[in-house]
């Protein structure tokens, strides 16, 4: 399987894995737990796709190296920032959905519970990756064999990255109620962050004429 293929089917695990956990979480028959161990799971998917992705942005730069005067630096390249920046956010999730786990153990169900929502650090930093995954430059470089989606994907992606920073302000906790500062927000901007993602990640996915070229 190409390196391509594995990537993007480690994003859609893990984009599934998002998607899930928000209807389970909001279900009383399940335990908080599984709710938090499906977006743990899911952390690591993204964070095990980002590294590949990375790697892949670190190769573009080494060959923007080759064909420049020598000046051009593999850390300057925008697609190994992009992948970056967005590797690193993908570890602010592993850390807050472990936690997210470790408070759900002994939790009794209760209706509209918020098991886990992506934090600030990791929502700004997804977003800035995003951002910069519009760049013509850094499409062509990551998803130079799907040229004709390219725009769709990284448009996806900013929506995604856009849904989980309003997630991240609706899970907010209000220090005068002690409550969120809108539950619907934290849950609906997950959910329909994940699903972005997840569909982002399938066009992702080489198409079979595409796989035959390569080969």
């Amino acid at each position: 399987m190409r390196t391509t293929s594995w990537m993007g089917w480690l994003f859609a695990i893990g984009s599934a894995c998002f998607a899930l956990g928000v209807p389970i979480s909001q279900n009383t028959r399940w335990e908080p737990t599984v709710a938090a161990g499906i977006f743990f799971v899911g952390s690591i998917f993204f964070t095990s796709a980002a590294s590949i992705q990375m790697r892949l942005g670190w190769r573009a730069g080494a060959e923007a190296e080759q064909l420049s005067t020598g000046r051009a630096l593999r850390s300057s390249n925008p697609a190994w920032v992009s992948s970056w920046v967005q590797w690193i956010g993908t570890l602010a999730f592993n850390v807050t959905t472990f936690w997210g786990v470790v408070e759900a153990i002994g939790t009794q169900s209760v209706s509209n519970q918020v098991i886990w929502r992506p934090d600030a650090v990791g929502s700004v930093l997804f977003l800035f990756s995003s951002a910069i995954a519009l760049m013509p430059e850094v499409r062509r470089h990551r998803l130079g064999h799907a040229r004709d989606r390219s725009w769709t994907i990284s448009a996806l992606n900013m929506v995604g990255s856009i849904s989980f920073g309003i997630s991240a302000v609706g899970a907010f906790v209000v220090p005068s109620t002690n409550e969120l500062l809108n539950s619907a927000w934290s849950n609906g901007g997950t959910f329909l962050g994940a699903l972005c993602f997840l569909v982002g990640a399938l066009l992702v996915l080489p198409r079979r004429q595409e796989a035959a070229v390569t080969a």
